[in-house]
């Protein structure tokens, strides 16, 4: 299994913070946004990840994130010139796909339940088709809806619809078998000139191979693309992270979790930074262990 995140698109929603930063490089609490989705797929096993972004912005990325070697991970970059619509990732990444399935997530979403990493694992594993991952709303009028059966197979896509047929919003996260790089390749491009991300799910909803997942209670998404929003989800993170004493999307500490290193390793990244409490929750997390 691949990954992708799209951390492209100009943020004029968050202008003016975004005239000379990309959005995915802004703070959530006490982490640059990219670290969510990134965690999202770290929590997946996926170890081989692709980056994309603007060309302004990718070295930016690539001077937070390096190679991913520290983190026990494989990361490229690839640049998306023009915001040109989700899922133009997936053309953009096909050399790097290869023959593999891919999960792609957005740059600008946060995700954070309870056994998150193992229903991600489960939902990736011999995937045939397309996964989807939806997440009940108050507005569906707002977004992308989809409508599913007692066995939890997609029977509808609609966006933005007047009369929601659900309250499922469909999520920045979608998990594809390998053939999902020659449907992007062939769908049509919308008025505006972008490849929509619901064309290429639509393409496997007529198939009969489109399934979507409840996240139900409990877990939480967060779309930061206002400047609201952004403060909302930092105010999520500051939240939990200081009344249970852990943190949310610490990748050191999650390639520690999951073996991508050791000890020793995930001990030495925090000494990096021992004159911060980050540093020291990783130096004590790996003193325990």
């Amino acid at each position: 299994m691949k990954g992708i995140v799209l951390a492209g698109g100009s943020g004029t929603r968050l202008y003016p913070l975004t005239r000379a930063v990309s959005k995915q490089m802004l703070p959530v609490y006490n982490k640059p946004l990219i670290y969510y989705p990134l965690s999202v797929l770290m929590l997946g096993r996926i170890r081989n990840i692709l980056i994309i972004s603007s060309p302004q912005h990718v070295n930016a990325f690539r001077g937070l994130l390096g190679d991913g070697s520290r983190l026990g991970l494989n990361i490229e970059y690839a640049e998306q010139p023009e915001p040109n619509g989700i899922a133009e990732a997936l053309v953009i990444g096909a050399e790097f796909i290869g023959n593999d399935p891919v999960t792609l997530v957005l740059g600008d979403n946060v995700f954070h339940g309870p056994g998150f990493g193992r229903l991600l694992q489960a939902e990736s594993r011999d995937v045939d088709g397309c996964v989807l991952f939806g997440y009940a709303v108050a507005d569906p009028e707002r977004y992308g809806i989809g409508e599913v059966d007692g066995d939890g197979r997609l029977v509808s896509l609609e966006e933005k619809p007047a009369r929601p047929r659900s309250d499922l919003a469909i999520t920045g996260l979608y998990v594809y078998d390998n053939n999902v790089v020659d449907v992007a390749k062939n769908i049509r491009p919308s008025r505006r000139g972008e490849l929509e991300i619901t064309d290429v799910n639509r393409v496997y909803l007529e198939q009969g191979r489109a399934r979507m997942v409840n996240l139900g209670r409990g877990f939480a998404w967060l779309d930061t693309g206002t400047p609201d929003a952004l403060l909302q989800a930092s105010q999520f993170v500051q939240t939990l992270e200081q009344r249970q004493g852990v943190r949310i999307a610490c990748l050191e500490e999650i390639s520690f979790r999951m073996g991508f290193i050791d000890a020793g390793a995930c001990y030495e990244l925090g000494s990096q930074m021992s004159q911060m409490d980050y540093g020291r929750y990783l130096m004590e997390i790996a003193h325990q262990n």
